[in-house]
């Protein structure tokens, strides 16, 4: 099996993920996933396209994240990986689509508007 490349996208951040066969290694900006994600939450969302298809120690990961936060970067990495496996092996779309691991969240930030505060949030009027 050669290297396979997939991009995973969420808010403003992006993943490059390059999956191999291996140990179950894997490498985010050149650092271990313990080291990078710190939260078990983070590293549960990344790990968990692997967990799902009983793949956990079958693939070594090696991912270049960029852009928004440490959660959305989590759930960048998750899609590309989703989209990885699915790509390995077409079995593992039906296991994958129902959790909803597929589907690019289009959530994005609201852009502030001229003459407001915030996006949505107006300027106090006080009638005095």
């Amino acid at each position: 099996m050669e290297v396979v490349h997939k991009i995973g996208r969420r808010k403003t951040a992006v993943a490059r993920v390059y999956v191999s066969e291996g140990k179950g290694n894997i490498t985010i900006n050149k650092r271990d996933l313990n080291e990078y994600f710190t939260t078990g939450t983070l590293q549960y969302k990344v790990k968990q396209a692997f967990t799902l298809t009983d793949t956990e120690d079958a693939y070594d990961v090696k991912v270049n994240v960029y852009g928004g936060g440490i959660t959305g970067q989590a759930e960048a990495i998750r899609l590309a990986l989703s989209r990885a496996m699915c790509e390995i092996d077409a079995e593992n779309r039906g296991i994958l689509k129902p959790e909803g691991l597929l589907t690019r969240d289009p959530r994005m930030v609201e852009r502030k508007k001229f003459g407001q505060k915030k996006a949505r949030k107006k300027f106090q009027f006080s009638k005095r």
